[in-house]
């Protein structure tokens, strides 16, 4: 148009409606190559991992921009699916006490799932409800109340023995011989109301992150292999793991920032 109808340019772009810096714009090709890479051997070890984690645990650090990062995840097509909220009416939310030192709260449930041969087995998970901290996860194909003592009397050898413990009311939980090691070690057993797993959050929460990383993720053929892929799993829960609660902190990071000398629950 400029050249047939002799036009300046700024008149030319004045008839057309574009804006000068349009037509002197040239797309800049961008290498994201380095990045994809990136990406691709975090999820490779992570796969349940959302963009949150990812750019948090692995481009963050990096030096990669959250936008740039974004965009290549949804061209890669790994953004997941969102699910709708479920509308509830209200009522009144009674939130968990948070612990305000290391030690003083541990929560403690069950889980279940199947090898590939069809056998079943199950995991008894202990966390420190101060900063989440995976404590232990026991895994065999039964775990009667002997065996969850046992764990438990091994974790207070290693960390000392809680004031509370947080439980549901299954019959390991209910068992005399827990209520006999709570009243050895001193420890108050705080078991939820029945049919209100709300009340143990903070472990329900963990079971649904440790659901979705390792158990639904992956086909195991024995329990050896189930117990070496939960606990690598763990130490990098622990350690590496953002955790959203916390500030976007791992576990131990957590506890060593925000350890007190003193608990405000004396």
């Amino acid at each position: 148009m400029q050249v047939d109808h002799g036009l300046s340019a700024r008149r030319a772009d004045r008839a057309l409606g574009l804006s000068r810096s349009a037509r002197h714009y040239y797309p800049r090709v961008r290498n994201d190559t380095p990045l994809v890479a990136l990406i691709e051997a975090h999820l490779k070890i992570n796969p349940g991992h959302g963009f949150g984690l990812l750019f948090d645990e692995a481009l963050r650090p990096t030096g990669w921009g959250k936008t740039r990062a974004w965009r290549v995840y949804k061209a890669l097509k790994l953004n997941l699916p969102r699910r709708g909220k479920r509308r509830l009416p209200d009522r009144i939310r009674n939130p968990l006490e948070v612990p305000a030192a290391a030690n003083h709260t541990w929560s403690a449930d069950f889980m279940s799932d199947a090898l590939w041969s069809g056998r079943r087995f199950r995991t008894f998970n202990v966390n420190d409800d101060f900063n989440r901290e995976s404590l232990r996860i026991e895994v065999d194909t039964s775990l009667p109340s002997s065996r969850v003592v046992r764990a438990l009397d091994e974790l207070v050898e290693l960390r000392g023995a809680p004031r509370r413990l947080r439980l549901d009311n299954g019959p390991e939980f209910i068992s005399a011989a827990l209520a006999q090691w709570a009243v050895r070690n001193c420890v108050e057993l705080l078991h939820i109301q029945p049919g209100k797993p709300t009340q143990n959050a903070y472990i329900e929460r963990f079971n649904r992150t440790l659901r979705t990383e390792v158990l639904d993720r992956y086909v195991f053929t024995s329990l050896q292999e189930v117990r070496r892929m939960t606990e690598d799993w763990r130490q990098r829960y622990n350690h590496q793991r953002p955790h959203r609660a916390l500030g976007g902190l791992p576990p131990m990071r957590y506890a060593m920032a925000h350890s007190p000398t003193t608990s405000t629950f004396e």
